[in-house]
């Protein structure tokens, strides 16, 4: 499917605020709100728009750290570790990557006390390295269509 000007502006709106109405997106956009509706659900369709959910505050719930934690696996652990990771409640965010770590984990934690007991855990399956995050700069910045 082209993702053409109008499918464009849709998804702008929808990565703003995923809340409008058909008939808000519709304004915004300027076609009606049965045509909004057909595009977004194409789009469903084809994966385009994987989803809807809320972000919450880690911190307003009770997380008083967040970290980056890097994962240089040991030799035939990888793949363990890549279904242990989904097990994780901690882990936000997991990506697999190139370079001398094989895994990026976001995690969530309660205090220093728990980023221990985690730290624990991970070190079956290889060298980890730690990083707190102090802020966000950038806050789910919205992906441009191209």
């Amino acid at each position: 499917m082209q993702i053409d000007e109008l499918n464009k502006k849709i998804l702008r709106c929808l990565q703003q605020n995923a809340r409008l109405s058909n008939a808000e997106i519709g304004r915004q956009v300027g076609i009606s709100s049965p045509a909004v509706s057909e595009r977004i659900k194409k789009m469903e369709d084809l994966g385009i728009i994987e989803g809807y959910k809320a972000l919450v505050s880690p911190f307003e719930i009770g997380y008083q750290l967040k970290a980056i934690i890097t994962l240089r696996a040991f030799m035939g652990k990888l793949k363990p570790f890549l279904e242990k990771v989904k097990t994780f409640d901690e882990v936000v965010n997991c990506y697999r990557i190139t370079g001398d770590e094989n895994i990026v984990m976001e995690v969530v934690l309660k205090n220093q006390k728990h980023l221990e007991t985690f730290i624990d855990q991970l070190i079956i399956y290889g060298e980890s390295k730690t990083q707190i995050v102090l802020s966000r700069v950038v806050k789910q910045s919205e992906i441009k269509p191209i």
